[in-house]
């Protein structure tokens, strides 16, 4: 189990919200020059096809290169360069190599523009509108619990003595452990508040606390431990629960997947890792690149952002000139989709 968390003198932040700007948005996270952008691009035409009212923020390292962000502007993505969090210096062996890059994400709290954000990891795809969760009380942080059932669970109590948190009655917690471990989320997807208290004070606290092997799901998992509101597997299907607890999983009605299991992202699948040739990750994986390769899921800047290298926008007087005679008409103010 990951160590207790190293509280700074207080507790976490309040939430900060903007005052005039109580916008919302979908956000992700991209660093380096691999392939990873062709994930996000995705993320950002499903996004669409869902047919979302929010736009989509891509946090950036600095080593994301220009053509990478101009691929993700031409996607309709809004593109915010944010600075690298490292964690405090030792030896720890993360699970995964990468996941050091990770505590990153933390600078997303600083986008206070923003009063409610819903993260998404990169390898994840939405097929289906999500945006009501934005309507969820605020003051919680909300995500879906996890599975500790894949061997990447190995270092930890829950893995060795066969307990999961998706089906406890199965496998009870050990009563000389003491009380069973508190809900644990994954962290590729995440309902949350903006605020720039609760961003320093995270960054504060992370200087105190040693990483563990999930690096930045751990250290969410302790922060928030006491405003964690689990929500329904649905927006955010981890792969595994399809072979480790399938009678939790209604395959039709999931909104999110997220490809986290080895072998399993599109862009690289080759169907050789084990689990990979199966007909649901098959299926799956085709329903992804079918979005990815949809041209009409690309993003169409709107007429009325036409500049003048686009040629001559479209003049709208004489349309409303024309409704306004047939009718009064109120128009309201929407976000643009991603």
């Amino acid at each position: 189990m990951a160590p207790k968390l190293v509280h700074t003198a207080v507790q976490p932040a309040g939430f900060t919200k903007p005052a005039s700007l109580p916008s919302r948005a979908y956000v992700t996270f991209l660093a380096g020059n691999g392939d990873y952008v062709k994930g996000v691009v995705g993320l950002a035409k499903g996004l669409r096809n869902a047919k979302t009212a929010y736009p989509l923020v891509v946090a950036v390292l600095p080593d994301v290169p220009e053509e990478h962000r101009q691929i993700l502007e031409s996607q309709g993505c809004i593109v915010r360069e944010i600075e690298p969090v490292y964690p405090p210096e030792n030896h720890t062996q993360f699970a995964m190599a990468y996941y050091v890059i990770n505590y990153s994400k933390l600078r997303i709290w600083e986008f206070v523009e923003y009063s409610k954000m819903i993260y998404l990891d990169g390898d994840i795809q939405v097929y289906g509108n999500i945006d009501h969760l934005f309507d969820l009380p605020d003051g919680q942080f909300y995500a879906v619990m996890d599975c500790f059932c894949e061997k990447t669970w190995s270092h930890t109590p829950q893995y060795k003595v066969g307990y999961c948190q998706q089906c406890p009655d199965k496998v009870e917690w050990p009563a000389e452990f003491g009380q069973p471990p508190a809900p644990y989320f994954n962290a590729g997807m995440f309902v949350f508040e903006p605020g720039l208290s609760t961003c320093e004070d995270l960054l504060k606290t992370l200087k105190l606390t040693p990483p563990t092997p999930f690096a930045e799901q751990d250290f969410l998992n302790m922060y928030f431990r006491d405003i964690y509101k689990p929500i329904p597997p649905v927006y955010n299907l981890v792969l595994a629960m399809l072979w480790r607890h399938p009678e939790n999983v209604e395959l039709e009605k999931v909104k999110v997947v997220h490809y986290c299991a080895a072998g399993s992202k599109p862009w690289r699948y080759t169907g050789k890792e084990e689990n990979m040739q199966r007909e649901d990750i098959k299926m799956l994986v085709k329903k992804w690149w079918d979005i990815y390769n949809d041209a009409s899921l690309d993003y169409k800047k709107p007429i009325a952002a036409a500049t003048e290298g686009d040629g001559e926008p479209v003049k709208m007087e004489p349309f409303i000139a024309a409704l306004s005679e047939a009718g009064a008409v109120q128009y309201v103010t929407a976000p643009s989709a991603a």
